[in-house]
């Protein structure tokens, strides 16, 4: 009982070494896939662009966006805890942002030129989650297809 069967290794392979993998592979070079450079956003502004794209998985959501909902996501959430304690308002409240909370993930991800998809990764905790959380905090890869035409 006390000893670590080769199951038990090929686990921790499995939770450790497959995401690392993932994580060396480079984003394709170029210029971004997904457009152009995602407008910095004010609080309400990026609230705004949160609702207005819902369900839209396509283009580039910039650092401020994705923050900014974030944060007032949390903040709703909280708020509904402490209002309604049997949860039903805070279950409600998940349900609506669900969707639009993966929209925005994978328009955060796609201004650093990786695929929406990568957002699964964060599934393999930890080191998938570590590596989504540290690229939602990357800066944008720069639009470099307007430097070509001058090159």
């Amino acid at each position: 009982m006390g000893s670590f069967s080769l199951w038990h290794w090929l686990i921790v392979l499995i939770l450790i070494g497959v995401p690392l993998i993932f994580v060396f592979r480079k984003p394709l070079a170029g210029p971004n896939r997904f457009g152009g450079l995602p407008p910095a956003m004010g609080f309400g502004q990026a609230i705004g662009s949160f609702f207005k794209n819902y369900v839209n998985f396509s283009g580039r959501a910039s650092r401020s966006e994705f923050w900014f909902s974030t944060l007032f996501v949390v903040l709703v959430s909280i708020a509904l805890y402490a209002v309604d304690r049997s949860e039903t308002l805070s279950r409600i409240w998940s349900l609506t942002i669900f969707l639009p909370s993966i929209a925005m993930a994978a328009r955060r991800l796609h201004d650093i030129n990786r695929s929406g998809w990568w957002q699964l990764l964060g599934l393999l905790f930890p080191i998938g989650t570590v590596v989504v959380l540290v690229w939602y905090c990357r800066a944008s890869t720069a639009d470099d297809s307007r430097e070509a035409v001058f090159a």
